[in-house]
């Protein structure tokens, strides 16, 4: 999953523990076993990472889905 799954607005946000603005960096992301890295917004002070539903319901949901099929 590359930054193009993310959204202008995604990174409006602000972390509510640090109050510091999102950016968007490689976040390594771990499924039944299986680890990747994918680019993703996320604090820059605490690493807290945003995963809008639009990427949860979508290419998460791919992805998930073809490792339970394997």
């Amino acid at each position: 999953m590359t930054s193009e799954h993310v959204q202008p607005e995604d990174l409006q946000w602000q972390c509510a523990k640090c109050e510091r603005k999102l950016v968007v960096g490689p976040i390594n992301v771990g499924y039944m076993g299986n680890r990747f890295t994918v680019e993703l917004p996320h604090c820059p002070g605490c690493g807290r990472v945003l995963i809008s539903e639009q990427v949860a319901l979508g290419k998460m949901a791919q992805v998930e889905q073809m490792l339970e099929n394997k």
